[in-house]
This record gives structure tokens, sequence and C-alpha cells, in this order.
């Protein structure tokens, strides 16, 4: 197992979230290239220890391993050409969905703050 999540890790250039372009493509004679945020992630483990006889393997072995991955992507927008040149039209319902989230745990984190400051100065 341990060669297979090596063999994995070495075939990933790049880990985390980054911008990803689709293939050109044309509707109603006008090109565009699709954009998407992408993020993904591996992970793997390998242990032994000290088990119960009952959660033991068949092989009375108390080991394990095991990996996973996940990953998503969320279209951003299209880069359009038009008669004033190549421009982006941003997916609108989508960059909203994606910054709800984010602006609320903004949001949170700062009251989290300015709550933490003003118990500090009531003492």
């Amino acid at each position: 197992m341990t060669k297979l999540i090596e063999n994995l890790a070495e075939s990933v250039p790049a880990w985390g979230a980054k911008v990803a372009y689709g293939e050109k493509s044309a509707i109603d004679g006008r090109e565009f290239v699709p954009v998407a945020f992408v993020a993904f992630g591996f992970g793997g483990g390998e242990g032994s220890g000290d088990m119960p006889e009952s959660d033991k393997n068949p092989g009375g072995r108390g080991e394990g391993s095991g990996g996973g991955g996940a990953g998503y992507a969320v279209p951003i927008g299209a880069y359009i050409g038009g008669p004033d040149g190549l421009r982006f039209r941003p997916n609108t319902i989508a960059l909203v969905a994606v910054a709800v989230p984010l602006v609320a745990a903004i949001g949170a984190g700062l009251a989290a703050i300015i709550g933490a400051s003003r118990f500090n100065r009531a003492r």
C-alpha cells in the first residue's frame, strides 16, 4: 500500500487548488473558453498496533492501511471573444455560491476578534 501512495503522489504535479481552462468552443459563431476553480487532495495512512482480538483481521494481525482522495470544480466564468476583443464573463451564480461561505467565515472570525477585544477592555 505504501508504494501505491508514493506512486500516486508522484503522479500529481501540484497539490491544492488551481484554475483550469476548458477547450475552446463556439456557440452561434462566438468562441469561448470555460474557466473553473479546481481543488483536490489525496491522503493515505498505514498503521499497526495493539487492537482487541475482535477487531483484528482474519490473519490475526492488527494492521491496517488505506487511502482516499477528493476533488471538485466550480465554474467561475468564461473568456468570450467578440467584436470588442476577448473578455472574461464571470458566472455570477457560482461566484456568489462560493463567496457566501467565505464571507460568512470572515465575518464570524471578525466577530470573534471584536468580541474578544471588548471582553479584554471590560476587565
